[in-house]
């Protein structure tokens, strides 16, 4: 297939590109470079520097390379960037994706894999999330994405021959296997990052916000899914796409992991005793979250292969000790 990569400069987009090449598919990214990094997309891939509020422009590339499909990664997505500044997750994130749709409908493309996320939850009653649990997000980042699923609900219903997936997940971890790409972001909140970044000596310490959470160690529990795995599951639902199909996946590998079970993690692969503060809960912090992606496996048979948080954390660890500046080496 011809496939858009909006944001495929970014830390997944980035990653996906080069799966999407690797299995044959002709790829064209698109990115502001607001966030992404132009080092990180890959050579075989066509790159353009645009915004996707220039619908013209965007319009004009979907047509000049036949486009079959949009993967859509281009979002902003600080949770608490977007408390301090909506506006520009709603512009970015929400009204980015109605100029790509617009685009798409006047070069006549019909088919779209959304990158979304489990913060279109909320803050869940019970885990692990499935698909039918409510969606009720508690910050713009969340919404924003919720919208964009909304659009694509309505846009779809009037426009029968519109197929469209909207993948959601939270944690996304570790980095390509061969070392050839990473995660480098200003400012990085990821935590096994965070704790890679520690083991290197670029911070004097990781913050770990409350140790009295109703888990087996007291500290929150998270899933955890391979960049990779991620990657993957987004061509597996590609492929399966059919005109008028609309499709709604969980992401993950089924269980989650605490905050100190991935600082011991860190540990055990960098052989580095990582230092540790230890403050008091952040409000909104749930104690366990982490998604059930039965769905996916039953209607696709896509699973995880990384289920081992050693492994994952290994995968990011080549990548930051082989570019401790990130992308900027």
């Amino acid at each position: 297939m011809n496939v858009l990569v909006p944001g495929g400069a970014g830390y997944i987009g980035s990653h996906a590109v080069k799966q999407l090449i690797e299995s044959g598919h002709k790829v064209v990214v698109l990115d502001n470079l607001r966030r992404g990094h132009g080092q990180a997309v890959h050579p075989d891939a066509d790159f353009h520097e645009v915004d996707l509020a220039d619908t013209p422009v965007v319009t004009d590339l979907l047509r000049e390379y036949a486009v079959d499909c949009v993967m859509h990664f281009a979002a902003l997505a600080y949770v608490g960037e977007s408390v301090a500044d909506p506006l520009a997750y709603y512009h970015n994130n929400t009204a980015g994706t109605i100029s790509l749709l617009r685009a798409m409908d006047a070069a006549g493309v019909r088919r779209m894999v959304f990158s979304s996320t489990c913060a279109t939850y909320g803050e869940p009653e019970q885990t692990p999330i499935v698909e039918t649990m409510a969606q009720n997000p508690i910050n713009p980042y969340g919404w924003s994405k919720w919208c964009v699923e909304r659009i694509l609900r309505d846009y779809g219903a009037a426009n029968r021959d519109f197929a469209f997936a909207a993948l959601r997940y939270f944690n996304v971890a570790g980095c390509a296997a061969d070392g050839s790409l990473g995660e480098d972001h200003d400012p990085e909140t990821h935590l096994i990052p965070v704790v890679l970044r520690a083991a290197l000596g670029q911070r004097s310490a990781i913050s770990v916000f409350g140790t009295d959470y109703p888990t087996p160690d007291g500290t929150c529990i998270r899933d955890y899914v391979h960049v990779e795995d991620l990657c993957d599951a987004h061509i597996v639902t590609m492929k399966a796409l059919q005109p008028g199909e609309s499709r709604f996946y969980n992401l993950g590998i089924g269980k989650g992991y605490s905050v100190r079970e991935v600082i011991e993690a860190a540990e055990r692969v960098t052989g580095t005793a990582i230092p540790v503060e230890y403050g008091p809960r952040r409000p909104g912090d749930p104690a366990v979250l982490f998604a059930d992606a039965t769905k996916v496996r039953q209607e696709l048979g896509w699973r995880a292969r990384y289920t081992d948080l050693d492994a994952i954390v290994a995968t990011a660890w080549n990548w930051f000790r082989n570019h401790p500046r990130g992308y900027q080496e």
